[in-house]
């Protein structure tokens, strides 16, 4: 497979009244076509800066970011984003907010047409029976449900989920874990998972990505496909467990602290 990311050499700094704020240096992070790649580190180590450089929300001030080999230099309708807020319209029902992005993307889709193709989205992760509500009436995990319905409607190369997850209890993150493997069954995509839960990311992603403390850079790679990956009972196996310790003692030392400093 050829790689539908590349990030080369990316330096980036922001503007503080005490000068320039180092975040990235010399970044390199690449995904390939139809993967989901987790990127997990420190935080503030530059994370979230890495997702709006992909989504050309941002420039790099050195290095490029290429997407299906064309530099990224502005925004792009082929990607699509998931945040920890669901940012739903309240004066749209739910399935109208799934709708939105067909009415912004060019497109030759009917009112019907944009309307099928929100409710089978919907159906997909058990919504069915809620379009016409609003976004106030439903449940936390069920507005992030239809967030993630809203962020593939209109089909995108790439989703980018920065902690699409993280506000929501134990089990209902679990669920929608789960969610998120029936929709890259049906609706295939290649992911960029931002994430401060490292079960989340060897359960959801085919690589994790360990940045070091900022300015981040690249520090540790694991390849975290696993066999039946989409059954939540993997989380509690002998071989995650030894996953989970290598990651964590990754962390530790892109927090400058040693691997064993915790056992002391």
């Amino acid at each position: 497979m050829t790689n539908l990311i590349d990030i080369k050499g990316v330096t980036h700094a922001y503007k503080t009244d005490k000068g320039p704020l180092p975040v990235l240096d010399g970044l390199d992070v690449s995904v390939k076509e139809g993967e989901f790649c987790a990127v997990v580190g420190p935080s503030g180590c530059g994370k979230s800066t890495l997702t709006r450089l992909v989504a050309g929300l941002m420039k790099p001030d050195q290095g490029e970011v290429w997407l299906h080999g064309e530099r990224v230099t502005s925004p792009r309708s082929t990607v699509g984003m998931a945040f920890q807020n669901p940012v739903l319209l309240e004066w749209r029902t739910i399935l109208d907010n799934v709708i939105l992005p067909l009415e912004i993307v060019p497109n030759n889709m009917t009112r019907a047409d944009r309307e099928d193709r929100a409710r089978a989205l919907l159906s997909l992760v058990g919504l069915d029976g809620f379009e016409d509500k609003r976004p106030s009436e439903l449940s936390g995990g069920m507005r992030q449900r239809a967030s993630l319905c809203r962020a593939i409607v209109h089909k995108p190369e790439v989703l980018i989920m920065d902690e699409p997850f993280g506000a929501l209890d134990a089990f209902t993150r679990e669920d929608l874990w789960q969610t998120m493997h029936a929709l890259r069954a049906e609706e295939p995509f290649t992911g960029v998972l931002i994430t401060h839960d490292l079960r989340e990311s060897i359960y959801l992603a085919d690589e994790v990505v360990v940045l070091s403390g900022r300015p981040a850079r690249t520090q540790y790679r694991m390849d975290t496909r696993l066999d039946g990956r989409t059954d939540i009972d993997l989380l509690y196996t002998p071989e995650v467990a030894t996953m989970l310790g290598t990651l964590r003692d990754q962390i530790k030392i892109a927090q400058g602290r040693s691997a064993t400093e915790d056992a002391l």
